[in-house]
């Protein structure tokens, strides 16, 4: 879970977090605009999802997100960036230099052991929300 601008940990998992505001856009093919808007707090874990699959640059750490998600997510360069970024500086992820499939040099990153168990918590903490959610939706 991302920290609070204070620099804790929030304990409410749906608190507010600014950071990943406007970080996905919907599907514009939904015609509803908000149908891909993302649960606040989420651009990590699934940040994190995807580098566990392989390294990867910015770019395709957006391309593999849309793909997966089968284009209901689009991820918003100005809020991949900083995100990379952020999880970078917490020792979740790596990076180093690599050339491209198009001989070009981008920043590659890579998931560490501190990402990959952050990954499996969060992963976890959000398997437990689901449920709850279904059960609330059941009642």
């Amino acid at each position: 879970m991302p920290e609070s601008k204070s620099g804790s940990r929030p304990s409410d998992p749906s608190a507010s977090n600014s950071k990943s505001r406007d970080a996905i856009s919907g599907d514009p093919k939904s015609g509803d605009p908000k149908s891909g808007d993302m649960v606040q707090g989420t651009l990590e874990m699934l940040i994190l999802k995807t580098l566990a699959l392989e390294p990867m640059h910015g770019y395709g750490v957006a391309q593999r997100i849309e793909q997966i998600s089968a284009g209901v997510f689009r991820v918003n360069p100005g809020s991949l960036l900083p995100a990379l970024s952020r999880m970078e500086r917490a020792g979740r992820v790596q990076s180093e230099w690599r050339a491209t499939e198009n001989n070009r040099r981008a920043k590659y990153y890579l998931l560490t052991d501190k990402g990959r168990k952050a990954l499996t918590a969060e992963t976890a903490q959000w398997q437990r929300q689901i449920a709850a959610i279904g059960r609330i939706l059941e009642a």
